[in-house]
């Protein structure tokens, strides 16, 4: 795996037995001790994730706020300062960008955290579009490390190591310059497992030791390392969307399902014309949940079949750690999405047969 990027966190994965693969142009650890241990571990106490690949992007200037209005499709307007959201960024004909979270430290800053595998991307989309707004931009990907601590147990363990009552930190807020072993960090109350916890950031220097520091202190909680694997898994079953699997370039946040998150109503925002079209025509085709009925697990790409002709295909599909099922999300055509429709998934170029059903398949435990 050569020229591949590493974390600031590289040099504990052995320590743990991270089995590592290429990830977005990234060495990351697929697994520690198992995929189903350590999704298991964040659903019944914690797991701790090294997502320093993730990439921020900040934002600061006058216009900051107008810039991120017209870029994304969520609202803005109502965010208080250290409060999160959750958005996509669309281009004209309603394709996403990519999907970020957008953290508001006062009208003219923000600090903006996108996809690792779309950095690049995101950014050169962001200075495209900042013509004609007073802002300034800064790439700060490389500079900072990511550590992911989710789980019912996530406040318990961060608690032996912050001197303030993390309770105070309410779901999608953040807190600002939180001494951890006299580290500063930004601490948030978000995630992407369906669990309570918090994301962790610091400058890459620190990253070992502050993931050791947890790890002492998680060490009696059942915490576990937990890679890239359990990380799919806890996301895929919270009904959380992956960019290049439910949403993408050519699948629009409506058809994917993400509606609550595109405020049509907002004044302007690139890619609105095209959404605002999509739904007053009608959608033609959106994402479903599936749970298998014959044997065979789903997987990314394979076809999915309607009355023996191709409806869609498998966005994600795993044997689900929790329900001990086999299930999967798929984006088929309009007339085939109703819930108890029956479905096969071409499985090793073999029909399996398969009903749809809600994309609820767990619910998500966050602390409100």
């Amino acid at each position: 795996m050569e020229n591949l990027k590493r974390t600031p966190l590289y040099e504990i994965y052995s320590k743990y037995g991270g089995k590592v693969i290429d990830f977005a142009g990234w060495e990351l650890p697929v697994q520690y001790d198992g995929i189903i241990p350590e999704h298991e571990a964040v659903r019944n106490s914690a797991g701790i994730f090294d997502v320093s690949h993730m990439g921020e992007i900040e934002v600061k200037g006058k216009e900051a706020f107008d810039f991120i209005q017209n870029l994304i499709t969520n609202d803005i307007s109502k965010l208080e300062n250290q409060q999160v959201i959750y958005s996509m960024m669309c281009y004209e004909n309603g394709g996403v960008v990519d999907d970020l979270l957008v953290y508001k430290f006062n009208d003219e800053h923000y600090f903006l955290v996108v996809n690792a595998s779309n950095v690049d991307k995101d950014f050169q989309w962001m200075v495209q579009n900042k013509k004609g707004f007073n802002v300034e931009l800064d790439n700060i990907s490389s500079n900072i490390a990511e550590i992911a601590l989710q789980g019912p147990k996530a406040q318990d363990i961060l608690q032996k190591l912050v001197d303030f009552d993390l309770s105070e930190i309410k779901f999608f807020y953040c807190k600002r310059n939180v001494k951890i072993d006299g580290v500063d960090c930004l601490v948030s109350r978000t995630g992407y497992t369906g669990e309570d916890g918090f994301e962790i950031y610091m400058d890459n220097d620190n990253a070992v030791k502050i993931w050791e520091k947890i790890m002492d202190a998680g060490k009696n909680e059942g915490l576990k390392a937990a890679g890239l694997g359990c990380r799919d898994t806890l996301r895929f079953e919270a009904n959380l969307p992956l960019y290049g699997n439910e949403i993408s370039e050519t699948i629009t946040p409506l058809e994917a399902g993400y509606g609550f998150f595109v405020k049509l109503d907002k004044e302007n925002f690139i890619g609105k014309r095209a959404l605002l079209k999509q739904k007053e025509e009608g959608l033609k085709r959106k994402i479903v949940g599936f749970e298998m009925i014959d044997k065979g697990i789903p997987r990314h790409g394979y076809d999915v079949l309607a009355n023996g002709k191709v409806t869609g295909f498998v966005t994600t599909g795993y044997f689900s750690p929790t329900l001990k099922k086999n299930i999967g999300l798929a984006i088929v055509d309009i007339e085939n999405s109703e819930l108890g429709s029956e479905v096969e998934i071409v499985i090793r170029n073999k029909p399996q047969r398969a009903k749809v059903v809600s994309r609820k398949f767990y619910t998500k435990n966050y602390k409100k």
